[in-house]
Order: structure tokens, then sequence, then C-alpha cells
């Protein structure tokens, strides 16, 4: 639950059109997300864990969703990245699967794969494995990580998501690059105390001794 509420802050902060990469970080608490694992109408096995490296959204649409189809040109630009993969999600479409195919077509959804994912009451429908999906379109991205780090309800902005992208990409450059420098400031003052020379204790002074006669 911490982990969708820390991503629906964030999505509803960019949502509504806030540029500010640090305040959409600020608002963001990125944890480990679940390794969601779905089928594709082509029958492949899609995984969280094989795009380590690269960024992922996974955006919820509906065949009778006007918006949806705004957003597309976007969502092809974003899939023919190499550092990008985008899996569109058909929810709400009734019993026959093959209207999930049919729209994907119509409306040239050009994406990395594409999958029918039932009801949104379902129990195995597959936003259960990603986060809340209340209306459409509704994006979830992880970064290349496997972390959740944007919750998008609504339509994508693609200044927001670029400026969120170059920001993550900069705190995470300087993470990397003050985790080396701190080891190395760590291993050269346990190198210079083992090399100190221990202190020497002062000898306390002898009292004379008394000779007897």
């Amino acid at each position: 639950m911490l982990r969708l509420l820390a991503a629906w802050l964030l999505g509803t902060v960019l949502a509504l059109g806030a540029s500010d990469p640090v305040r959409a970080q600020a608002q963001a608490e990125a944890s480990k997300a679940i390794n969601f694992q779905f089928t594709d109408i082509n029958g492949r096995t899609i995984r969280l864990s094989d795009y380590r490296g690269k960024w992922v959204l996974v955006n919820f649409w509906a065949p009778w969703c006007p918006l949806c189809w705004a957003e597309v040109p976007v969502l092809n630009d974003l899939n023919k990245r190499k550092d990008f993969v985008v899996i569109g999600i058909g929810l709400d479409y009734g019993p026959d699967e093959n209207i999930v195919r049919e729209t994907a077509m119509r409306h040239n959804l050009d994406f990395h794969a594409i999958v029918a994912g039932g009801a949104r009451r379902n129990p195995d429908s597959p936003f259960r494995q990603v986060g809340p999906v209340d209306f459409y379109p509704t994006s979830y991205l992880y970064d290349p990580n496997g972390e959740i780090v944007m919750f998008i309800p609504g339509q994508i902005r693609l200044q927001n998501l670029n400026t969120f992208i170059r920001s993550w990409y900069a705190k995470n450059s300087r993470a990397a690059a003050e985790e080396p420098a701190a080891a190395a400031a760590a291993d050269a003052k346990e190198e210079a105390a083992k090399a100190r020379p221990a202190a020497v204790q002062p000898t306390p002074p002898q009292r004379p001794r008394r000779t007897g006669n």
C-alpha cells in the first residue's frame, strides 16, 4: 500500500502538469515492485525481470476509450527507444479477447506487447500485479532497476515524462559517483589508523626504596 500511495502521489503531481522534477521526486518513495508476469496476445510470457536496465511503461486502456488513442503516437515513439519498453493491457472489453487484437490493430498500437487483461473485477486481472486502474488511460512507469517510480492517471505528457527521466539519471549518477568516493575515504581513514604508531604510555615515577639498618 505504501508503494502504491507513493506512486499515486508522484503521478498525481505529474498528471496535473507539475514540471518540477525535484518536487516530483520528493513525493515519491519508490520501492521494489512485483515482478509481474503476463501472457500477451501472441502467447509470449512477459516478465518485468526480463527488461532489467530499461524503462518499462505499462499502459492500461479499454477498447471503448477515445482518450486512450490520443496518446498512441507518443507511446509508439517511446517504444522505439532502445532503453524503453511499452506494454499495453486492454481491459473491460467483454468476453471476446479478439476485440483486444482488433482494437490494437485499428489504432496502430506499435507496442512491445499487447495483453488481453479481462475485466477489472476478475481476481486474476493483470492490473492486480501493477496497481489501481480507476479510469482509462492509466499508466505505470518502472525505472531500470525494476521499481515503480511514476503513476500516470490520464494521458501521458511526454515533456513531463522526459523531465522526470533526466532528473532520475542525474540523481542516480550522483549517487553512483558518491558511493565509491565515500568508500575510498573510509578505506583511507582505516589505512591511516593502521599506520599510526601506537601511543607510548608514560612510565610512572618509581618511589625510592627504603633500606634497613
